[in-house]
């Protein structure tokens, strides 16, 4: 993950290294979910962990090591795992990593009414607009958020966008799980 570029803060590092670890998996992945952690305070009290992830005492500690945590149970929405999720101390944020279909905001005027989640799927997959999407997402427990958007017909990290709005109901899930 060392092709990551230099971003302004660690969390905008870490969700620019999960989308370029998952862009390195292909497209068509499922969502990935992972535990941010404090660099410097994992080599401390982890040194095994730290040395089976990689981390050297030449890296930046003031960073986050993105861990990442089992899969998403296939059939389950989101919505619902994300709501059964309570993380340890040691996790200072957390990120996902999910493909979606979206359409042009010119699209939104011509989106049937009344349609089932399941026909709207359906519908959008059909739409000659339609675009893929990978977004990751990250939240840290102080409520700081960061994501990174990349289309898959611009497939490249040079075109993939950042912002902390990019992705607002995401984000407010993953901020949800650190809630007490």
């Amino acid at each position: 993950m060392s092709n990551t570029p230099m971003a302004a803060n660690p969390l905008t590092r870490a969700v620019l290294e999960i989308d370029e670890y998952v862009s390195g998996l292909g497209w068509d992945q499922p969502a990935r979910l992972f535990a941010l952690v404090d660099t410097a305070r994992l080599k401390v009290q982890e040194p095994s962990l730290a040395a089976q992830l990689g981390l050297t005492e030449e890296q930046e500690a003031a960073g986050l090591t993105p861990i990442e945590q089992d899969e998403i149970p296939a059939g389950k929405p989101l919505d619902d795992f994300l709501a059964t999720i309570a993380w340890p101390d040691a996790v200072v944020g957390c990120a996902l990593t999910v493909e979606r279909l979206m359409l042009p905001p010119s699209a939104e005027a011509s989106v049937p009414q009344g349609l089932s989640d399941k026909k709207l799927t359906a519908w959008v997959a059909a739409h000659p607009d339609r675009q893929e999407v990978r977004m990751t997402v990250g939240v840290l427990r102080d409520g700081t958020r960061d994501s990174a958007v990349r289309l898959r017909e611009k497939d490249a990290a040079t075109e993939v966008l950042t912002g902390s709005g990019l992705v607002p109901g995401l984000a407010e899930a993953l901020s949800a799980t650190f809630a007490e």
